[in-house]
């Protein structure tokens, strides 16, 4: 018995502890493990440095791999002696102390076993914080759901877009489809006369579907390329929380770290793509404000200034709008509430906002804004309309989408939509509008 044990110890060390066959050209790295050749180079493929031992963890800076030669003489030995082959480690089995992993370690993403927690050897893993493997895996099985919810609305979001793009480029070629015959038709009679010109918008139009394909071909394979990554992720997501908790465990920080590496775009992340820059025009400011010399920042002083009072100032409401308008086009800016003092309103003005006798906060009154005071938050509308965000909106984002009026308000942070307006035509040049009383204090980003 004391034989066979030393021939299976024998057989042990002559094995690569990564393929679990006798080794193949042995080499040694800086922690003094050894390995295959072929096995540790291929466990380091793609690293430019920080090179990790399977065995140990240790992290060495250079791929060092000295021949072992004398290694490769026992290897030769032991194949000759026929030994049992090395059985495989259970994969619920703590490799080091070969004790059942009934333990997760939540600072190292890890099972370990008792042995692991309280040994001296391990003492590591004494301060750290460890559940049961089960009640880890249920905790861990929340968040890969949670995941599989945001990867599912993220993957539709995809597919959606395609089907736009593919429904956009099919209308572009019936339109050139379309042109094209009319420019055949009607050279077919002005051919001898025309012919030098018909060639030419010819070759004008086939230059222009060629830009048309390749510009579709490049758009469509990214967004099918999203899609199968999602739909990969998804899947081993789905199998993961079909799966024992152990295995659930096994590579689980590989599985959350591709997952906090998706970019989630939703379709309010786009209105940034829009984003300009708002300054404050000094000739609207209420006399109680006080502007920065940039533009960029404004604060209720309750002290009035001296300031000529030209028609563009407003001297009813404590206001001041931003120095340019708009009559087009999709506008998105930002808004930092330094100080909420007792309150605010965040929004857009009609140029024609009455700014010397005063003005009703609605629509109707040529304002479209959101209103903070005293922690509670309004969209003023005829009547007023009571909101509800999950988080206080330090940061505002503003979104003017002018042909198809709508303004929207987010929180900037989370991108929460706080209120959209009711769609209903513009018909005057719009303004970023702003509103503070006693205390408040606001800077544009």
């Amino acid at each position: 018995m004391a034989a066979a044990a030393q021939l299976g110890s024998l057989r042990e060390e002559a094995t690569c502890s990564i393929c679990l066959e006798y080794f193949k050209d042995p080499v040694s790295i800086e922690c003094g493990h050894n390995f295959c050749r072929s096995c540790i180079t291929q466990s380091w493929e793609g690293r430019d440095g920080n090179f990790p031992c399977p065995q140990c963890r240790e992290i060495s800076s250079e791929k060092n791999l000295r021949p072992s030669r004398q290694l490769k003489n026992m290897v030769e030995i032991a194949k000759q002696l026929h030994l049992p082959p090395v059985k495989p480690p259970e994969e619920n089995l703590c490799e080091k102390h070969d004790e059942e992993l009934r333990l997760f370690c939540a600072e190292d993403q890890r099972m370990i076993c008792w042995v692991c927690r309280e040994s001296k050897e391990c003492c590591e893993h004494k301060t750290h914080s460890a559940s049961p493997v089960e009640e880890a895996a249920e905790e861990h099985k929340v968040k890969l759901q949670e995941w599989l919810l945001v990867l599912k609305k993220q993957e539709g979001y995809f597919l959606e877009s395609r089907l736009k793009e593919e429904e956009q480029y099919k209308t572009m070629r019936n339109k050139l489809r379309t042109e094209k015959n009319k420019i055949e038709s009607e050279f077919e009679k002005l051919r001898q006369l025309l012919n030098e010109n018909e060639q030419a918008l010819h070759r004008s139009l086939e230059e222009m579907e060629k830009k048309i394909t390749m510009v579709e071909n490049a758009n469509i394979t990214k967004l099918s390329n999203q899609i199968a990554s999602l739909k990969a992720l998804i899947t081993e997501i789905e199998k993961k929380c079909e799966a024992p908790a152990w295995e659930l465990l096994k590579d689980v920080r590989s599985t959350l770290s591709r997952c906090n590496k998706v970019k989630i775009q939703c379709p309010e992340m786009v209105v940034k793509s829009y984003k300009v820059m708002v300054t404050l025009d000094p000739d609207t400011a209420h006399p109680a404000l006080l502007l920065s010399k940039r533009g960029r920042r404004v604060r209720w002083t309750g002290t009035a200034q001296r300031l000529p009072d030209t028609p563009k100032r407003f001297t009813s409401w404590p206001c001041v709008l931003g120095s340019e308008g708009f009559t087009s086009g999709r506008h998105y800016w930002e808004v930092q509430l330094l100080q909420e003092g007792v309150q605010w309103h965040v929004g857009v003005a009609a140029e024609s906002v009455d700014r010397k006798r005063g003005f009703t906060w609605s629509p109707e009154g040529g304002v479209w804004a959101v209103q903070g005071c005293g922690g509670q938050y309004k969209a003023l509308t005829s009547p007023e309309t009571p909101l509800s965000p999950r988080e206080k909106p330090l940061k505002l984002g503003v979104y003017l989408d002018y042909e198809g009026g709508r303004l929207s308000l987010y929180n900037a942070v989370s991108m929460e939509l706080l209120y959209s307006f009711p769609q209903a035509p513009f018909t005057q040049r719009l303004f970023p509008y702003f509103c503070l009383w006693r205390g408040a204090e606001l800077r544009l980003l």
